[in-house]
């Protein structure tokens, strides 16, 4: 890719940190839009331009003709389910409103591409067959979920109305270095957390639940390839295959060398048995495909908490 001006919404947080580092390493001009509710100031990039706004203030326009990105990369978002559950309305105000916000400023800007970060795990719901592929019904069963899915449709309306080039990417559920154990609540990273700082893990519901692992790497490296295409449309990101999270329990300890039993508590409302992704698309239109296997993610990941608990410094 030519050297362009981007703009990443989220970019100090755990997805969003990575994909300016790697935009930065390609040797791109990048801007960060960050509001650091979630997102931590460590996590910037001191070679980005960082914007301390929310997609909901009128400033952003400023951003905008400030920066004059050609693409940008929407990571922002209210990213926990649970949350979601309690307060819809507050989540549809950051993960939708913020959005159409964004979507109506890269209009104005002739942003080139538009990248979306969307779910695959959420917005399919209780699948119907597994993997799940694009075609599935999307079948939310938390507002999360069903924000997301509103997000895409608006960008098919963006790219119908405005010839707005989009790629709504799908993920399954990434972990990896930098995943907040206590705010976005990934499991990995809670997990790894708790074990390498000699804690009890904790199993909400029976453990049986599946989810497709990514590696935060490939999840990277999935944006790197979306941004460089002429496809428009949406694409699962995923490994397509199934892990329990009792059977992530196990490699967890083995990786972080702790010795403890699981302890189970309730199930989180909102959220879906099995998940799994069919990423066939993805390596159709982006030649893209995972690469990290699951052992080598996780180890990674112990490393980063253990590194992090040795400093004594904050895991974020």
């Amino acid at each position: 890719m030519r050297n362009m001006k981007i703009l990443v919404t989220g970019g100090a947080g755990f997805i969003g940190s990575h994909l300016v580092d790697a935009y930065i390493g390609a040797g791109h001009d990048v801007a960060i839009v960050d509001d650091l509710s979630t997102g931590k100031r460590a996590n910037l990039n001191p070679k980005a331009a960082f914007f301390e706004l929310s997609l909901l203030d009128d400033k952003l326009k400023d951003v905008f003709a400030e920066v004059r990105p050609t693409i940008v990369n929407h990571h922002a978002a209210q990213a926990s389910v649970r949350r979601s559950v309690d307060d819809p309305a507050g989540d549809a105000n950051v993960n939708i409103i913020g959005s159409l916000k964004l979507l109506e400023q890269a209009r104005s800007a002739a942003v080139r591409k538009f990248v979306f970060a969307s779910t695959g795990g959420a917005i399919y719901g209780e699948q119907d067959y597994f993997p799940a592929d694009e075609a599935h019904p999307k079948r939310p069963v938390s507002p999360y979920g069903a924000a997301k899915a509103s997000v895409e449709t608006y960008l098919g309306f963006y790219a119908a109305e405005y010839n707005l080039n989009y790629t709504a990417l799908r993920y399954a559920n990434v972990y990896g270095p930098r995943q907040d154990p206590f705010g976005e609540a990934g499991v990995v990273a809670i997990f790894s957390q708790q074990m390498v700082s000699g804690g009890q893990a904790i199993i909400n519901g029976d453990g049986r639940q599946t989810r497709d692992f990514t590696y935060v790497g490939d999840i990277v490296a999935a944006n790197l390839a979306a941004t460089a295409s002429d496809f428009i449309g949406a694409a699962n990101i995923g490994t397509g295959v199934e892990t329990s999270v009792l059977a992530l329990f196990g490699l967890i300890k083995a990786a972080a060398g702790a010795d403890l039993e699981p302890r189970f508590g309730p199930a989180n409302p909102g959220e879906q048995e099995r998940s799994v992704l069919n990423a066939g698309l993805a390596g159709e239109k982006l030649g893209w495909r995972p690469r990290t296997a699951l052992t080598d993610g996780l180890r990674a990941t112990v490393d980063f908490f253990r590194a992090a608990a040795g400093d004594g410094g904050p895991v974020d």
